[in-house]
C-alpha cells in the first residue's frame, strides 16, 4: 500500500480492452474534482487515452509516467494541469511501451509507482485521491499500479464474457495482496456500457450482482453517445454534457467512491 496517507490512491484496471476502462478513470476524476477534491490521474497505459482524453497535447508531455518508472523523474515534475479545477494528470507516452523491458531485471520494479507517490512532497499541493489508469494488460505496469495503491476499482462491460475476465483479474489481484501489497482492497466493480434494451445486459447484470455481492456498485454506467464522442474534443463527459446520463451515472459513481472511502477509513 502506498504509505503517503495525504492521498488515496485507487488503481482503475481491466486486462481487457473497450471496456470503459480510461472513460471512468477521467470522468469518476472529474467528478471527484467537481465536489472539491483535489485528483491527480497517472495515466500507465503507453496509448496514452486519459492523457489525450483530459486534452493534453503529445507535443506537451515533456515529463511522463515513463520518467517516474524509470528513476529520471520526480512525480512533483510530471504532474501537469489540466482544463478542469483541482485535476491534474501524470501524462503518458509511448515510451511506455520499453520501459517493461527496461526495468525488467531490476529488483524494485514492481515498487516504481509507489516509489514516486511515497517521496512526493504534498507541498503546495495535496492530492486526496491518486487515481491510476492501466494498460489493458497484466502487465508490469498493471502490477505496479496494484503495488502502489490502496484499493482496485474495476470497470465491467455489460456483455457475456464479463465474468470470465474478472476471474482473471481478481486472480491476479489476490497474487499481488499475497506477494507484495497485503493491504490492497477491492473497492468495487463499477458495471458499465449497459444497454437495457439488451437482455443480456440484464442478464450480466444479475449474474455479476450474484458473483460478487455488495462488491458492486449500484450505479451502473449506460451505453451513451456523449460519452464516446466527448474524448475527440480532449474534454471529460462532464465537461463535455453534464446533462447527459453518462454524465449524471459518474457523477453518482463518485458519490459512492467517497461514501466507501469513509467506510475503509473507519474499519
Amino acid at each position: 500500500m502506498a504509505s503517503n496517507t495525504t492521498s488515496r490512491v485507487i488503481t482503475v484496471a481491466n486486462q481487457k480492452g473497450g471496456v470503459g476502462k480510461t472513460t471512468t478513470t477521467i470522468n469518476l476524476a472529474t467528478a471527484l474534482a467537481a465536489v472539491d477534491r483535489t485528483v491527480l490521474i497517472i495515466d500507465l497505459d503507453p496509448q496514452g487515452n486519459a492523457s489525450t482524453g483530459l486534452g493534453i497535447d503529445k507535443n506537451r508531455r515533456r515529463v511522463s509516467s515513463y520518467d517516474l518508472l524509470t528513476d529520471q523523474a520526480l512525480l512533483k515534475e510530471a504532474v501537469m494541469p489540466t482544463a478542469v479545477p483541482r485535476l491534474y494528470v501524470v501524462p503518458s507516452t509511448l515510451d511506455l511501451l520499453g520501459a517493461e523491458m527496461e526495468i525488467a531485471a531490476e529488483p524494485e520494479r514492481a515498487f516504481k509507482i509507489r516509489k514516486a507517490i511515497e517521496e512526493y512532497v504534498p507541498s503546495p499541493m495535496r492530492f486526496d485521491y491518486i487515481l491510476i489508469d492501466c494498460p489493458p494488460s497484466l502487465n508490469l505496469l498493471t502490477i505496479n499500479a496494484m503495488a502502489a495503491a490502496h484499493s482496485l476499482l474495476v470497470p465491467l462491460q455489460c456483455e457475456f464474457f464479463a465474468l470470465e475476465g474478472l476471474s482473471q483479474l481478481l486472480q491476479t489481484f489476490e497474487e499481488v495482496r499475497s506477494t507484495i501489497n497485503p493491504d490492497l482492497e477491492l473497492h468495487g466493480i463499477v458495471l458499465t456500457m449497459f444497454d437495457s434494451r439488451n437482455n443480456l445486459a440484464s442478464q450480466v447484470v444479475e449474474d455479476v450482482r450474484a458473483f460478487m455481492g455488495d462488491k458492486v456498485y449500484e450505479t451502473i454506467i449506460p451505453r451513451n453517445v456523449r460519452i464516446s464522442e466527448a474524448p475527440s474534443y480532449g474534454k471529460p463527459a462532464i465537461l463535455y454534457d453534464l446533462k447527459c446520463a453518462g454524465s449524471q451515472a459518474y457523477l453518482r459513481l463518485a458519490s459512492e467512491v467517497i461514501k466507501r472511502e469513509r467506510k475503509l477509513a473507519a474499519a
